[in-house]
C-alpha cells in the first residue's frame, strides 16, 4: 500500500504565496507519475497539475497556468506545489496522488490509483 500524506496548507490573503508537500511512504511503485487535485466545497475534485517520474514533463490546468509550479524530489519521495498570486477561487482542499502511468496527459480522478487526505488551503479576499 502507498500513503501519502500532504502538508503546506493553510489561511492566506490574495496575492500570497504557499507551498504545498507530499510525501509518499509504503510500497512506492519503482515509477510513477504524480499530481495535485483540489476539491472546493460543493464541487467535483479537480484537476490542477501533474508531473512525470523524471520531472522533465510537467501539466497544468488553465486555471493555475503560470501561477503554480509543481516539482518533485525522487530521493525524498516528496512532490510539492508552490502557489503564487492565490486568489480566492483557489480555496479547496489540495490532494496529492499516484500514477502507475508515468507518462502522458492524464487529468482524470479514476487514473490515479492511491490518494492523500488532503491539505485545506483558504485564500480570503
Amino acid at each position: 500500500q502507498v500513503q501519502l500524506v500532504e502538508s503546506g496548507g493553510g489561511l492566506v490573503q490574495a496575492g500570497d504565496s504557499l507551498r504545498l508537500s507530499c510525501v509518499a511512504s509504503g510500497r512506492t511503485p519503482s515509477t510513477y507519475a504524480m499530481g495535485w487535485f483540489r476539491q472546493a466545497t460543493g464541487k467535483e475534485r479537480e484537476f490542477v497539475a501533474r508531473i512525470s517520474w523524471g520531472g522533465s514533463s510537467t501539466y497544468y490546468a488553465d486555471s493555475v497556468k503560470g501561477r503554480f509550479t509543481i516539482s518533485r524530489d525522487n530521493a525524498k519521495k516528496t512532490m510539492y506545489l508552490q502557489m503564487n498570486s492565490l486568489e480566492p477561487a483557489d480555496t479547496a482542499v489540495y490532494y496529492c496522488a499516484v500514477d502507475r502511468q508515468i507518462t502522458g496527459w492524464r487529468n482524470r480522478t479514476w487514473q490515479y490509483g492511491y490518494w492523500g487526505q488532503g491539505t485545506q488551503v483558504t485564500v480570503s479576499s
